[in-house]
């Protein structure tokens, strides 16, 4: 199979690379990073009615500078309309960052995050408008989506309008490493919480007449480990994973308990439950939920009263995985394969943005761009990878059907 030409202007997207890794725009703030990317889409030849933000921070339940930022570009040949997402926000380890090129990378100074998740695809999104402009390449209408607040809970995609995405067959997703892994499907996680309030006593002097809710919650803890649905999850009728993230105390402060001299009266503990299956996800949930309320009776008074435990829990993002036949594999599958590369088909114990898409009705398909080593101080951008992302954006868009 030829490869094709593909007319990228390589230093250019490599320009637009770097100047958005210098903007800031942690997850939740992201007003200057969409402001950003709004101009240099202007600047490329889109025109300003054609871009807009919507009004899905207003929806979100934490504060949110903007909502999600979408572009429409009309097709210049018949087709379905194709959807290419990326999100605007980076987790906050990335403020502050200072990008420098070392060779073939992109790399910060060493004390922060890069931001390249994912300011890759934001990157790849504006080079994929400016390629399509400038040399008039024929393609179906597009949608360039995006999203606020990805990195702290999907929100972008979760409260975005469907009507918004114009009845997009489906969607190319830019947020992974390499090139060659298309990411088709991904677990779903369902969030518990549990507040228990015991009663404080002097630990010295009459520690019986006190409730530890930090004993509560240590048991609760124990007996999810012991029924096997702490960490990694098996089961005969499903699999997943599970954690306890925050072990806190009133009002969102970091310890639980005022005083070692004091039974501690309140404990706040929040955890997660994912697994390809949403009904499993649920099912481990639950079994917290079971663990919770057989340590609630094992912990009393001197009379024999017992801490009160009010135990919640609510899906975060649903499940989903595309089959090797579904229209946008094998268009991501095509594209790889005209540019000599062989794909590889991968399944995401993470959430995505793909999560929500595919709950909207638009199959998703992930792609990389060379982001690596993401969320740390030694994360990086592979150029060769990042060119590669850009060059399978631009044919899946200019694909015939």
């Amino acid at each position: 199979m030829s490869s094709p030409s593909i007319p990228l202007d390589v230093a250019s997207a490599i320009d637009h690379l770097m100047n958005f890794l210098s903007v800031e725009g942690v997850t939740g703030q992201e007003a200057k990073i969409g402001a950003a990317v709004s101009e240099a889409l202007k600047r490329v030849g889109v025109p300003a009615s054609a871009i807009r933000f919507d009004d899905a921070n207003k929806r979100i339940p934490v504060p949110t500078e903007t909502g999600n930022l979408f572009v429409d570009l009309p097709g210049t040949r018949p087709g379905p309309r194709l959807l290419f997402s990326t999100h605007l926000d980076t987790v906050p380890l990335c403020a502050g960052a200072k990008p420098r090129r070392e060779g073939d990378r992109i790399v910060s100074d060493g004390t922060t995050a890069l931001g390249g998740d994912a300011r890759t695809g934001v990157a790849l999104l504006v080079v994929l408008a400016e390629t399509l402009i400038k040399h008039k390449l024929p393609h179906p209408p597009i949608t360039l989506l995006f999203t606020v607040r990805e990195e702290s809970g999907l929100h972008g995609a979760r409260e975005l309008n469907p009507a918004d995405l114009g009845g997009a067959a489906m969607c190319i997703n830019v947020d992974g490493q390499l090139a060659s892994e298309l990411l088709v499907g991904a677990v779903g996680q369902e969030n518990w919480e549990v507040e228990i309030k015991g009663k404080a006593s002097h630990a010295g002097v009459a520690p019986e007449r006190g409730i530890s809710a930090t004993l509560v919650g240590a048991i609760a803890i124990a007996e999810a480990q012991r029924a096997g649905w702490f960490g990694k999850v098996v089961k005969s009728d499903g699999h997943g994973t599970s954690n306890v993230g925050i072990f806190g105390g009133k009002g969102g402060t970091v310890a639980a308990g005022d005083a070692t001299n004091v039974v501690t009266d309140y404990v706040y503990i929040r955890g997660e439950a994912r697994s390809p299956e949403a009904a499993f996800a649920t099912k481990i949930a639950n079994g917290y939920k079971e663990a919770f309320a057989k340590a609630q009776g094992e912990v009393k008074d001197h009379e024999g009263n017992t801490a009160e435990v009010k135990f919640s829990q609510k899906p975060a993002y649903p499940p989903f995985e595309l089959g090797q036949d579904t229209p946008v594999v094998k268009r991501a599958t095509k594209a790889l394969k005209l540019l000599g590369i062989e794909p590889t088909y991968l399944f995401s114990n993470g959430g995505l943005d793909a999560n929500w898409f595919d709950k909207h009705g638009v199959p998703t398909i992930t792609i990389g761009a060379g982001q690596a080593e993401i969320h740390t101080i030694k994360e990086y951008v592979n150029l060769t990878e990042y060119e590669k992302g850009c060059r399978i954006g631009i044919l899946m868009a200019t694909l015939e059907d």
